[in-house]
């Protein structure tokens, strides 16, 4: 539940952060990359930045994710095989005692 108020609360506060951003910036930049060029407004090139950069970390961090994943299959894989090892060493007849 706290994480919906929070979640709502962050969305409410990105809001007014484009709405104020919108109001005190009302020209427009000249944009000239290698691909396109135009005239855009300050709001669209800050936004459309913002999302690039969003897309950008959550790419990163799923590769972050497949590589914990990963991980964590070979450490599950290595504590099956040492648990079997130690079952098969308790199950062993003490030869040793006299």
């Amino acid at each position: 539940m706290f994480k919906r108020i929070g979640l709502v609360v962050l969305v409410i506060i990105i809001l007014v952060a484009v709405i104020t951003l919108t109001f005190f910036n009302p020209g427009e930049v000249d944009l000239n990359l290698v691909l396109f060029s135009g005239t855009y407004k300050v709001t669209s090139i800050l936004v459309g930045a913002f999302v690039v950069g969003t897309v950008f970390g959550m790419l990163c961090m799923t590769a972050f994710v497949f590589r914990l994943i990963s991980e964590r299959r070979t450490l599950r894989r290595a504590l099956r095989m040492s648990e079997s090892e130690v079952s098969s060493l308790r199950n062993l007849p003490l030869s040793d005692a006299d």
